[in-house]
């Protein structure tokens, strides 16, 4: 299994911008499919983004496209989630989480799919 470690979060104002940062352990990141989760408060948690073991695919929430851009750094065993235009309603814990690749090498989406997670990081959007 990976390790991963979030970071990047804070608080920012409704319209601000945010990296997280996703920092994976072992050598073979590449073989990983990645994705980013979010919890709200009273609410479950649910896929953000994801993207497969090299990069080429991607995946997007409805409700974060356009507005936030998933990326992987396999060279660094770093996975990246750039947000823009943020609104209250993406206030939640977002959690980075990994899931090694099967014979194909695409995209995973559903929570289940993915057996190791990281510790998540806070993110506060003031409206």
């Amino acid at each position: 299994q990976v390790q991963l470690v979030e970071s990047g979060g804070g608080l920012v104002q409704d319209g601000g911008s945010l990296r997280l940062s996703c920092a994976a352990s072992g050598r073979t990141f590449s073989s990983y499919v990645m994705g980013w989760f979010r919890q709200a408060p009273g609410k479950e948690r649910e896929v953000v983004a994801a993207v497969n073991c090299d990069g080429g695919r991607t995946y997007y929430a409805n409700s974060v496209k356009g507005r936030f851009t998933i990326s992987r750094d396999n060279a660094k065993n770093m996975v990246y989630l750039q947000m823009n235009s943020l609104k209250p309603e993406d206030t939640a814990v977002y959690y980075c989480a990994a899931r090694a690749r099967s014979y194909y090498c695409t995209v995973y989406i559903k929570e289940g799919d993915f057996g190791s997670w990281g510790q998540g990081t806070q993110v506060t959007v003031s409206s």
